[in-house]
């Protein structure tokens, strides 16, 4: 065999080494991710364990952020202003909510988040950029225009929010004024996923995320179930 044919050889082979292994890594983060939300999903569903899966919701959504920027491809300096712009601009608008009513409504949080500044959790930030990401994610390369990309997803960030609302008040998330979830709720959340889908749209950054649409449909299928069980 010629050496250009044993370089070639040794290249695919190089090649298909690779491939095993990210599958293989891609493989296990899924079933990390999976074993966190069905074990989620069965501890809060338990009268007698529930309050200790409380407290490991903040681990849990600094987790699953961890795992969706593990698979990021295009880390620039596009992406990080606009992750760091996502969590600020989305802690903001719940500082304002919780001091001002708007745009959300009436409410507080409680303790199950954790540490709080200016009555807000801090990882609140966590929690929108990693909705952001997976909403606008799946549309990154379906939709071309991104005002109507940017609709679709934040419309899609308001149907999990429809999920996530009963969930949260039942778990100490927060509570709304009144016990009553406000209609200005979401055409809140409408307003502000709607501006950060434009940003994580006009931002200049690679979008593709192998982990990102199964870690969106664990999202929803967690909130699902526990509506469902509750």
């Amino acid at each position: 065999m010629s050496p250009s044919l044993i370089n070639k050889t040794e290249h695919q082979t190089a090649i298909e080494a690779i491939n095993e292994i990210q599958t293989n890594r891609l493989r296990l983060f899924k079933g990390i991710i999976s074993a966190f939300y069905v074990s989620g999903i069965i501890g809060l569903s338990i009268p007698m364990v529930s309050s200790y899966f409380q407290m490991l919701t903040p681990f849990t959504l600094i987790l699953s952020l961890g795992i969706l920027l593990l698979f990021h491809t295009g880390w620039n300096k596009s992406f990080i202003v606009f992750g760091i712009l996502a969590m600020v601009l989305g802690y903001c608008s719940e500082v304002i909510g919780i001091h001002t009513g708007f745009p959300f409504g009436n409410y507080e949080y409680g303790q199950t988040l954790g540490f709080k500044l200016f009555e807000v959790p801090l990882v609140i930030g966590v929690n929108w950029l990693l909705l952001v990401y997976v909403s606008g994610n799946l549309f990154s390369s379906r939709i071309k225009n991104d005002w109507f990309a940017a609709g679709l997803a934040a419309s899609l960030m308001v149907a999990i929010d429809v999920f996530i609302e009963p969930v949260a008040i039942n778990l100490d998330f927060w509570t709304w004024e009144g016990d009553v979830i406000p209609i200005s709720n979401y055409f809140g959340w409408f307003g502000v996923s709607f501006i950060l889908q434009l940003l994580y749209r006009k931002s200049v950054f690679l979008k593709e995320n192998k982990i990102s649409k199964y870690l969106l449909i664990n999202l929803v299928t967690f909130f699902a179930a526990l509506n469902f069980i509750s």
